[in-house]
């Protein structure tokens, strides 16, 4: 199977399956209330800065498709919903466009209806290791990106009838990518990045970590579905066993924010709140894909009207623990409870920090 083809196959079962996390680990957290926000709602900033562009919310539309003359205009409603949102965008991976220049516009449409957003190009790291790091630039050049996001995928790959679980080396090449002209961040796809991995990350260079948790879609799980349709009953069986495999988002934000990493939180992000809690927890971006693409199947304006609430819901958030701007959520006091507390506790990290001494130190 192509790597064009297989990206409809995910489409399709990303929209007709259920293939998104019963877990909610967002649930966990519970941001302090503040009765007396002493604020008014009206002078409320939700604006950031990202990769040098200002966007009017610290949110993007992250990684979901193009490789497919099906799928571009999936991503022209993406593009051009970003654009009025002023929020960041990224596409999915381009290798099918390196294996295939006749594919090159199902990414580069993107930059021609968001002229002025962050975008950021994607690539596997298993790509990145056979093409070496100059193949960064052509991907950059092919959608005028702000930056390249190198993905992991290892659990997918593992799935994945045709996956490829070679990893070795996959280190250096992004210490070399690292050291080039484009700049990078790395992604892990529903998996989640531990304080370990985070990290060597850093240590090799990068600056820039999507930590892409467990809580929101499962590629496992979109694999198991996958096998079934070809019949493969073993793949199946893997895909269901390790379908929640990783490490929850919020504990993979306060992993990679220890290793001294920008972090960007997605996996299960399913609304503004969410995204006010990743920020609480040390984040400095908060993305989301799946919820976004049903109604990019439809057009840009359903699109819009899913990210608005997004943006509603992290001002009413941030007007609720009296905070003017993005940068003060970081110093709200946060109460972690369940399974997410649990999870910190037992790899070292002292939660007093976020529901004690905040509030103290102010």
């Amino acid at each position: 199977m192509t790597t064009s083809s297989r990206k409809l196959d995910h489409i399709r079962i990303c929209t007709d399956k259920p293939v998104d996390a019963i877990d909610r680990p967002f649930q966990d957290l519970v941001l302090v209330h503040k009765a007396l926000p002493e604020i008014d709602e009206d002078d409320i900033d939700t604006s950031c800065e990202f990769l040098g562009k200002k966007l009017r919310a610290p949110l993007m539309i992250s990684a979901m498709t193009g490789g497919h003359p099906d799928v571009k205009q999936i991503n022209v409603r993406l593009g051009e919903a970003a654009s009025r949102l002023g929020i960041a965008l990224g596409v999915g991976s381009q290798r099918a466009a390196l294996e295939n220049r006749m594919l090159e516009d199902t990414f580069s449409a993107v930059r021609d209806v968001a002229p002025d957003i962050p975008i950021i190009g994607n690539i596997g790291a298993v790509q990145l290791k056979r093409y070496g790091p100059e193949i960064l630039e052509r991907l950059a050049e092919m959608i005028d990106a702000d930056a390249i996001a190198v993905h992991l995928n290892f659990l997918q790959e593992s799935i994945q009838p045709e996956g490829d679980k070679d990893s070795c080396g996959v280190l250096e090449a992004l210490k070399s990518a690292a050291d080039g002209p484009v700049p990078i961040m790395v992604k892990e796809t529903g998996a989640g990045i531990s304080r370990e991995v985070a990290a060597d990350l850093v240590s090799a260079g990068v600056k820039m970590i999507d930590v892409s948790g467990v809580g929101g879609l499962s590629w496992a799980g979109v694999e198991a579905f996958r096998a079934a349709e070809v019949g493969d009953g073993e793949l199946e069986m893997m895909g269901r066993l390790f379908e929640s495999w990783g490490i929850p988002t919020p504990v993979s934000i306060v992993e990679s924010r220890a290793a001294g990493a920008f972090v960007i939180s997605s996996g299960g992000v399913r609304s503004g709140l969410d995204a006010a809690k990743s920020l609480a927890l040390g984040a400095g971006l908060a993305g989301t894909a799946l919820p976004i693409l049903k109604p990019a199947t439809k057009d840009k304006e359903s699109v819009i009207n899913v990210m608005n609430a997004y943006i509603r819901a992290l001002r009413i958030t941030m007007f609720l623990t009296g905070c003017r701007e993005v940068a003060e959520l970081s110093k709200v006091p946060l109460v972690v409870l369940g399974r997410t507390r649990e999870w910190l506790d037992a790899r070292g990290f002292d939660l007093r920090a976020f529901s004690v001494y905040r509030e103290l130190a102010k």
